[in-house]
């Protein structure tokens, strides 16, 4: 007669903390095994948590929104033949010792929790203790028919200024940190604001989850792969035939088929004739590393961020199976399902900023790859043609990569191969 509690587990690639996104349970809902408990974001993903319990929930021991250490409990479950009533369910100590809980002067271990489909880690890590994820507890019910007031933050000083300017202080609207009142904001308040002052306050946003994962990738790329980008402008018109021809072939009947398809065999294509701009630069060994399959990554803008889910072992697919995968790719994203393997393990990355209106840009490489192909936007524009000014369509194409690893002509090499291969797709098939 014990509340079993869920700790947060490790859902893959040794990811140390996620967010509470929504709560699928409350307090008192009967839950089965692996039904779904509670949606989390890590650093790579939204994932569904399952059950490895039946029984009852007895509490939630975090709050959507925040952000949870892996191996902190997150929900208490009565087992099946629990009593309601047994103290243990309100005695969130009785599952935890007082004597593991972790000091000021010592590190904590991480303890990894098993989760249905998830082994242990072979391995503890310590970190600095942190503080301790908040009970979720009923409000109160209000002791009186008044609430009292919050606090006035606010220095000394400016408390007298507003005694003798008679202003009440609960009446001002702080715009310093933490709603701190400052004296503008006291001078605003007795004079009104000058005639061009805005109103608005500006939005701070927390940065977590993927959206923080990126930042910290683009960062450490930036700062430590020296970047080179080339650019090449495109006539695109063979590979506006050739995915319009694929569209009216049976076999490719219900497989959405877009240039970046094309684009796709074009860079699979260069990298088997020039397999250096499929690697990675190890600082640690000093050395280089070819991969062996190419792992092709797509970059996609969901409604959480930018995720780059790749598609494993591209090279080895046929063009229909590769269009499928792409768009298997590119609708699991935006729903939010990328699984967290889809979005590790990536060698070199496509990303389309076409789809924007915008012609080109200087991508940024993801961590641990040697380049990335930027594709502008697909336009019809004036190209000469046998000495015939005709319009085509044209798209403008840029090649960032990795100096430490690909040098001027390499990296040209690659993009004009990529370039060719556009102009005319049934050549470049042909070489496979």
């Amino acid at each position: 007669m014990s509340v079993q509690q869920f700790r947060l587990p490790d859902v893959g690639e040794g990811l140390t903390e996620a967010e509470i996104v929504t709560w699928r349970v409350a307090p008192g809902d009967p839950v089965r095994l692996n039904d779904v408990l509670v949606d989390i974001e890590t650093a790579k993903a939204v994932v569904e948590l399952p059950s490895p319990y039946a029984g009852v929930v007895d509490r939630l021991l975090a709050e959507e929104g925040q952000t949870v250490d892996v191996g902190s409990p997150i929900i208490a479950i009565r087992t099946a033949g629990d009593d309601p009533a047994a103290p243990a369910a309100d005695e969130p100590a009785a599952a935890t010792p007082a004597g593991d809980e972790p000091t000021a002067d010592e590190p904590a271990v991480e303890r990894t929790a098993v989760l249905v489909g998830y082994g242990v880690s072979a391995q503890a890590r310590t970190r600095r203790p942190r503080r301790a994820a908040r009970s979720v507890r009923p409000a109160e019910p209000a002791r009186g028919p008044h609430t009292s007031r919050p606090p006035v933050l606010t220095k000394p000083p400016l408390r007298k200024l507003a005694k003798d300017l008679g202003v009440e202080l609960t009446e001002v609207r702080g715009s310093g940190p933490g709603g701190r009142i400052t004296r503008q904001d006291l001078l605003d308040h007795t004079t009104g604001p000058a005639p061009v002052a805005d109103h608005r306050r500006d939005e701070r946003l927390p940065v977590r989850g993927v959206r923080k994962a990126t930042a910290a990738a683009m960062v450490a790329s930036a700062f430590t792969a020296p970047h080179v980008t080339e650019f090449l402008t495109v006539d695109m018109t063979g590979t506006v035939e050739f995915v319009d021809r694929l569209k009216q072939d049976p076999a490719f009947q219900g497989v959405k088929v877009s240039p970046l398809l094309v684009a796709s065999l074009a860079v699979l294509d260069a990298v088997r004739r020039y397999p250096d701009v499929n690697a990675r630069w190890d600082e640690e060994n000093q050395e280089i590393v070819r991969f062996a399959d190419v792992n092709l990554g797509i970059a996609a803008a969901t409604p959480r961020g930018l995720l780059v889910p790749n598609v494993k072992a591209a090279q080895n697919l046929p063009v229909r199976d590769l269009a499928v995968a792409l768009n298997e790719l590119a609708a699991t994203a935006r729903e939010g399902r990328t699984r967290p393997a889809d979005l590790s393990g990536g060698t070199i990355t496509i990303t389309n900023i076409g789809v924007f209106g915008v012609d080109a840009g200087t991508p940024i490489l993801n961590p641990g790859e040697a380049a990335i192909l930027c594709l502008g936007a697909l336009r019809r524009m004036p190209w000469v043609v046998d000495e015939q000014v005709v319009p085509r369509w044209t798209v403008q194409l840029s090649l960032s990569f990795d100096h430490r690893l690909v040098d001027g002509e390499l990296g040209s090499r690659v993009l004009a191969h990529v370039g060719r291969f556009l102009e005319d797709p049934l050549w470049g098939l042909a070489l496979r």
